[in-house]
C-alpha cells in the first residue's frame, strides 16, 4: 500500500496550495458553539486550540494559484478528526457562496471523521446545507474541483466531498462513508485488501487521478486552465488594481 503523506493543518494546507502572500481568510469569524451543552465538549475545543493553533476543523481563503483566483476551503483532521459541526459546515458554505457570488473556481480539501457527535442533529444539518450551496454554485457553472486526503469518511464524503465536478485523492487515503471495520462486523466477512484506499475508489470510478501532495499544485493549476473563462482573468486584474 502507498505510503500516506502526513497530516497537515488546514490553513497550512491553504498556504501550501496558494501563492505566497495572496491568501485572505473567509468566515474567519465563524466558531463553534456548545449547543447542546455537551459534557466536556467545551474544554475539549479549548484544549484543541491551544494545542494545534488552529480555531475550527476548517479554514477558507481566497487567494491564487500561479495567478488564478480561486477560493481554497480545507479540512483539518488534528481538530477533533476533521469532524463537521455548525462552524465547519458554516466555513465550508461560506467559502462554496464566496466562489459563487465573484464566479470562481472551488477548491476544497476533505479530511474527517464524520459528522461532530457533539452537536447532535445540528451537525447532520451541515450535510444538506453544504451540498445545496454545492449544487446552486454548479448549476451557474461553477468549477470545483474536490480533493480527498486521509481520512475523508462518514458524513463529509456523504456530501459536499463526493459532488466535485473533478475529484482528487492523496496516495493511501481511506475514502468512504462506514470505515472498513464497521462493514466487516456488519457483514460478517473480510474486505479486500486495500479496500477504500484511493488506489482501490480510483480503480472502482469514485476518484479521477492519485496525486501526491508534492503534485497537487501543479495539478490543480492544469485544471484551473483548461476550465478558466475570461472573466476569471478580469476580476483578477480588477483585484489588483483596487489593492485587494
Amino acid at each position: 500500500m502507498p505510503e500516506r503523506e502526513e497530516q497537515l493543518g488546514g490553513w497550512a494546507r491553504i498556504e501550501a496550495t496558494l501563492d505566497a502572500g495572496t491568501a485572505r481568510a473567509i468566515a474567519a469569524d465563524v466558531s463553534a458553539g456548545d449547543p447542546l451543552s455537551f459534557p466536556g465538549y467545551a474544554d475539549k475545543l479549548a484544549d484543541l486550540r491551544a494545542r494545534t493553533g488552529a480555531d475550527e476543523a476548517a479554514a477558507a481563503a481566497l487567494g491564487e494559484i500561479e495567478g488564478m483566483p480561486v477560493v481554497v476551503c480545507a479540512l483539518d483532521s488534528r481538530f477533533m478528526m476533521g469532524s463537521m459541526g455548525v462552524a465547519v459546515g458554516e466555513r465550508v458554505t461560506r467559502a462554496v457562496e464566496h466562489a459563487r457570488a465573484n464566479h470562481l473556481p472551488l477548491v476544497i480539501f476533505s479530511a474527517s471523521g464524520g459528522a461532530r457527535m457533539q452537536e447532535g442533529v445540528l451537525s447532520l444539518m451541515q450535510m444538506a446545507k453544504t451540498s445545496a450551496a454545492v449544487a446552486r454554485f454548479q448549476a451557474e457553472g461553477g468549477l470545483f474541483i474536490s480533493v480527498l486526503t486521509h481520512p475523508t469518511t462518514g458524513g463529509v464524503t456523504a456530501s459536499f466531498a463526493s459532488l466535485g465536478d473533478y475529484t482528487l485523492a492523496e496516495p493511501g487515503a481511506l475514502i468512504g462513508f462506514a470505515g472498513p471495520r464497521v462493514i466487516e462486523q456488519t457483514i460478517g466477512q473480510r474486505l479486500p485488501e486495500g479496500f477504500q484506499r484511493s488506489e482501490f475508489q480510483m480503480e472502482h470510478g469514485f476518484v479521477d487521478a492519485i496525486v501526491p501532495r508534492r503534485e497537487l499544485r501543479a495539478a490543480l493549476s492544469r485544471l484551473l486552465r483548461l476550465n478558466r473563462p475570461s472573466a476569471w482573468v478580469g476580476f483578477a486584474r480588477e483585484g489588483r488594481e483596487e489593492g485587494a
